[in-house]
């Protein structure tokens, strides 16, 4: 599992706009399979759920993404690829969850 976290200074929506074009282009395999907004009072948060496949690992990875926005105001970014294992028991093969995280790490 690989994950990246980060305090973005920029607009909610545009953020979670750059994340679904950036993710969704970044790979022909792409795929947006789950999506949650929820508001409540000033705090927002939005989760996408991506898949990829793997053609190193021949094998499918996910994207967890969540985006929140508290009363501050500051929009914070949460991700973590999964499911780039062929093992049972312990990981050894965790290229194609780096590289999907990767196109994310792009973004920003």
């Amino acid at each position: 599992m690989a994950a990246y976290v980060k305090t973005l200074h920029e607009d909610f929506d545009s953020a979670l706009a750059r994340i679904e074009t950036g993710i969704m282009s970044g790979s022909l395999s792409a795929t947006l399979e789950s999506k949650s907004d929820f508001h409540d009072g000033y705090s927002r948060c939005s989760v996408r759920v991506f898949e990829r496949y793997s053609w190193l690992g021949s094998n499918r990875v996910s994207l967890s993404v969540t985006l929140f926005q508290g009363q501050s105001g500051e929009v914070k970014l949460c991700a973590v690829a999964s499911g780039g294992s062929q093992a049972m028991f312990y990981k050894i093969n965790t290229f194609g969850e780096e590289r999907f995280l990767d196109t994310l790490r792009r973004l920003f």
